[in-house]
């Protein structure tokens, strides 16, 4: 089959080479010279791991176009992949969609053949039936469910693992037009997919509600998790990871996303969960989980901020190890590393950090008084406290003998030996009891 991919940014581009390695005839579209040269020279146009190779493998079946007419024209399913931007009020911009669906509609104009359009970008509820359905059939003079089909499409990706995500999928969503396009879509993925996923299909609406509720949910969790964790950090004794491991043992809640540490960000949840916020609050329905979520996840950079605060003196070094949102990609949106930066920095403290991929984007936001380390190394020796914010495999290496002497390390994530520390600490342990502390001095 052969398969057009509209936009080669950071889903589209993943899209077009996953395609491509199941054996399609993929034509990527895009108004980016850069993005359109990077594909046609086998070349990744965006920072995302294993998609240099995997471009470089297909090769032979991936190519890329300025032309959204000639793609259309050869093939027989489009998918596209563009930003919808939030707006203001936390809703989301179909601007970029309009404009490819008018110049889809226009191509389909001139194409006697049967087309499935596929919308993969995120839109809100409403979207599909309101706005890109009718532009398609208004400027294209076809029928929908007739001359050609649409269904919406979102992926649940996280960047870094975006190939395995598209790959190796939890479940497939498919919101569509009509049985044709639906079985159609769904018959794609049978080879796309290395897994066997689930196939959830239903109307439009439906599709855009589930898409925006499991991210909203999932930041519900984190949320959860990080609220026990602020518990369980005041109670003598308490482990947050020993009672969030437990209560993920209960099939009906799962340990996935339950570990308390810091909040949540990118460029998914914090959007997602706002535009869930917004949604109900326009049907007239109070959204008290989705804000109470937004705000614990909002609180959680000032509750460890302030402990830095308590543990170093003005005029010593504060050390953040971790600046992207996420491990895996150089992506800082929402990074709950930088607004830690950002919070020390404004509360007078000499700052250093260190990404493995992040520091370019960093640069860019960090206060100019911010120091920039340029490895593990020189950022643990000299922070008095070190506070490691992002999981990244990278820092598992950290020994005490790289440390400042005295300097306390406060593990987010709990990726290093406690023992192998004098002074450290994480979320959501709470003090010794005296008990635990009678039977250490015994």
């Amino acid at each position: 089959m052969q398969v057009s991919v509209v936009g080669l940014g950071k889903l589209g581009a993943v899209l077009a080479a996953v395609l491509a390695e199941s054996g399609e005839e993929v034509i990527g579209v895009d108004v980016n010279p850069a993005a359109i040269s990077a594909i046609n020279e086998h070349r990744a146009p965006v920072n995302e791991t294993g998609l240099d190779d995997l471009i470089r493998k297909n090769a032979a079946r991936l190519r890329a176009t300025p032309d959204l007419e000639e793609a259309i024209e050869k093939s027989s399913v489009t998918f596209v992949g563009l930003p919808t931007p939030s707006k203001p009020d936390g809703s989301f911009s179909l601007d970029y969609i309009k404009v490819a669906a008018k110049g889809i509609a226009q191509a389909l104009r001139k194409k006697q053949s049967y087309h499935l359009v596929v919308i993969s970008s995120t839109v809100m509820p409403g979207s599909m039936d309101e706005v890109v359905l009718p532009l398609v059939e208004q400027i294209s003079g076809k029928t929908c469910g007739v001359d050609f089909g649409l269904c919406y499409n979102p992926e649940f990706i996280a960047l870094g693992s975006v190939i395995r995500d598209m790959s190796s999928p939890d479940m497939i969503l498919i919101g569509e037009s009509d049985e044709r396009a639906g079985a159609m879509l769904e018959e794609l993925y049978k080879r796309v997919c290395k897994n066997r996923p689930p196939v959830a299909r239903m109307n439009f609406v439906n599709a855009e509600l589930t898409k925006i509720s499991v991210n909203t949910y999932v930041t519900m969790k984190i949320s959860y998790a990080n609220t026990l964790a602020e518990i369980c950090g005041q109670v003598p004794g308490a482990d947050a990871a020993v009672v969030a491991k437990a209560v993920g043992l209960d099939s009906r809640i799962s340990g996935k996303y339950l570990q308390g540490a810091l909040g949540y960000g990118g460029p998914c949840f914090p959007r997602d969960n706002a535009a869930f916020s917004y949604f109900a609050r326009e049907c007239g329905v109070d959204a008290d989980l989705a804000d109470a979520t937004d705000e614990v996840n909002r609180r959680q950079v000032r509750l460890l901020g302030d402990r830095v605060l308590e543990l170093v003196p003005e005029g010593e070094t504060v050390g953040v190890m971790g600046l992207s949102y996420k491990p895996g990609t150089e992506v800082i949106e929402e990074s709950q590393g930088i607004q830690l930066a950002q919070y020390l920095t404004e509360a007078g403290r000499e700052v250093i950090v260190y990404d493995p991929q992040a520091m370019a984007s960093a640069r860019k936001v960090l206060s100019p008084q911010t120091r920039f380390a340029t490895s593990i190394e020189e950022c643990a020796a000299e922070a008095s406290v070190l506070v490691i914010a992002t999981a990244w495999k990278e820092f598992r290496s950290l020994t005490a003998d790289q440390l400042k002497p005295g300097a306390t390390v406060i593990d987010c994530w709990r990726i290093l030996d406690r023992a192998a520390f004098d002074a450290y600490e994480t979320c959501g342990l709470g003090p010794a009891s005296e008990l635990a502390v009678e039977a250490e001095n015994a």
